[in-house]
């Protein structure tokens, strides 16, 4: 055993890798249970020995491993596996989660002609209008601004056109800030529940007690990592061990979990004081004069309240059912609780957006940009840009559109109403989930496949009158059941490339090696 501190283990890896490794990776490995934790009195050390078995374990054989399952045709550059997650979550990007979204820097690769550093080709330039007809949470959108492209997204759904133009959005930083802590004020003066604040305290005492006794985070997770250690038997049994305590408190306390009725997606998913500080902080962005801000303000509480769900931290992302107990929580390795309140949620994003917002300001290019809100197979988008930026339209008419640059929804894998029923239900947005191609619930059979390869050359027959003679179409899918070919056919252009990426850091728990492809389609 030869152990070292982590700014020893940063310099060391560094070394080994050939690649910038810092001292904050090596705590990350720490904290993770990656590498066991040694030392006492504040002083953490590591083996060299565990830390070398990790990266030849993982990092060093990753790329092997995953062409051996993927395919040598697998092109790793496109993995941007050096990218550290605040990267890949840049600015704006990350101001509400959204399932299915891809990194901006796959974006940037193809439509950005700046960042050519190891590619061959150029497809778009300064000045450029690009498409995106599934605009999702606006990842083209916002690239395109960075990379000084004009753009036009369209979505069939509300939400999410509400989302992207909140992020392209300019605001007026000082008058945003003010209305933000506005916001926040409201909260500080409700006082529906003022017993809340003293019972989560002494929850979260009684919590740190237990965990600390019996999930020590490092060795804990580190035993986990190891195989041979039967989380779910133990974890079970501690966790109906804390329930009494729970349930202690909120007799003491007199809390109310459940609220009086169950009609709704707000009334089920939030104990009772969460859903009460959301109509507050909602009546209160109502109040507010400036359209623009008002909405960015509204997609500050979604994320909050998406955040503040009554489910386990590991379902986030996919809810099974509400969480109204302290349960163990497998993302965090400990006992955790459901939110009572929403306070914390909403102060940490709202001061995290003004950053965001901050940050993007100084990068985007004196570009346009419009956002529709309509059905990428009929609509017309010479007159809706004409209705929502003339300068753009006069633009769009005088060069027509160089090309696309979309992520399709992939066939029955994502409802995507439903992942943000949440927001639908507080804004009363009108859901047009029949509009949606191959959601999850249609399935992924024959008939469902053969019409989503419909809806999505439908799609590209509509857009293709906007574009220019020699345009570039590209799009990022997961293709198992071979539809794009037909795709390609029934739309009238023909595939002239393929470029098959891996998917690393997956959000889900599921990390078996996964790829996706990028169809490049021109002109038949």
């Amino acid at each position: 055993m030869f152990l070292v501190s982590i700014p020893e283990a940063s310099k060391w890896a560094t070394d080994y890798l050939e690649k910038d490794v810092s001292p904050t990776n090596i705590s990350y490995l720490i904290q993770y249970g990656k590498v066991k934790k040694h030392g006492a009195n504040g002083s953490t050390l590591i083996d060299l020995g565990d830390l070398k078995k990790y990266y030849e374990s993982y990092n060093g054989k990753r790329e092997i491993d995953w062409k051996k399952n993927l395919g040598n045709d697998l092109n790793w550059a496109l993995s941007f596996d050096n990218l550290r997650e605040k990267d890949t979550t840049k600015h704006v990007h990350r101001l509400h989660p959204y399932k299915g979204k891809y990194i901006p820097q796959l974006v940037e690769y193809f439509i950005d002609a700046h960042t050519d550093d190891f590619k061959k080709d150029v497809y778009f330039k300064d000045g450029d209008i690009i498409l995106d007809p599934f605009l999702g949470s606006g990842t083209t959108l916002i690239q395109a601004l960075e990379s000084g492209i004009h753009s036009v997204g369209i979505d069939v759904s509300e939400f999410n056109c509400m989302m992207a133009s909140c992020k392209a959005t300019r605001y007026d930083n000082e008058y945003l800030q003010k209305a933000i802590k506005k916001m926040l004020a409201s909260l500080e003066t409700f006082g529906h529940n003022k017993k809340i604040q003293e019972f989560e305290n002494e929850l979260l005492a009684e919590l740190t007690k237990y965990n600390n006794i019996h999930f020590s985070c490092h060795d804990f997770k580190y035993k986990i990592n190891q195989g041979n250690f039967d989380e779910k038997k133990f974890s079970t049994e501690k966790e109906r061990e804390f329930l009494p305590i729970y349930q202690k408190l909120l007799k003491k306390y007199s809390i109310k979990i459940k609220q009086d009725k169950l009609n709704s997606f707000l009334d089920i998913w939030f104990v009772d004081n969460a859903r009460r500080e959301i109509n507050r902080v909602f009546q209160t962005i109502k109040q507010e004069k400036d359209v623009k801000t008002r909405k960015i303000l509204a997609l500050i509480l979604s994320r909050t309240i998406r955040s503040c769900r009554a489910t386990t931290h590991s379902d986030l992302a996919t809810l099974k059912e509400p969480q109204l107990t302290t349960y163990y929580c497998y993302k965090h390795k400990k006992i955790c609780k459901p939110l009572f309140s929403i306070k914390t949620m909403l102060n940490r994003y709202a001061f995290d957006t003004l950053n965001r917002v901050r940050e993007f300001d100084k990068l985007r290019k004196p570009v346009h940009y419009s956002v529709i809100t309509g059905d990428s197979r009929t609509v017309n988008i010479f007159e809706k840009v004409e209705k929502q930026n003339p300068e753009l339209a006069k633009i769009l008419q005088k060069q027509k559109i160089s090309g696309i640059f979309c992520s399709p929804p992939y066939v029955g894998q994502i409802d995507y109403h439903e992942q943000h029923a949440y927001a639908y239900d507080l804004f009363g947005f009108k859901r047009k989930d029949d509009l949606e191609i191959g959601p999850l619930y249609k399935g992924q059979g024959l008939g469902a496949r053969k019409s989503y390869a419909q809806g999505i050359a439908d799609v590209l027959n509509n857009c293709k009158q906007y574009l220019k003679d020699d345009f570039d179409v590209f799009l990022v899918a997961n293709d198992k059941y071979n539809l794009y070919p037909e795709i390609a056919e029934k739309s009238g252009m023909k595939i002239v490339n393929r470029f098959k990426r891996p998917v690393l850091n997956r959000t889900e728990r599921d990390r078996n090696p996964y790829s996706e492809i990028i169809f490049h389609f021109k002109l038949k």
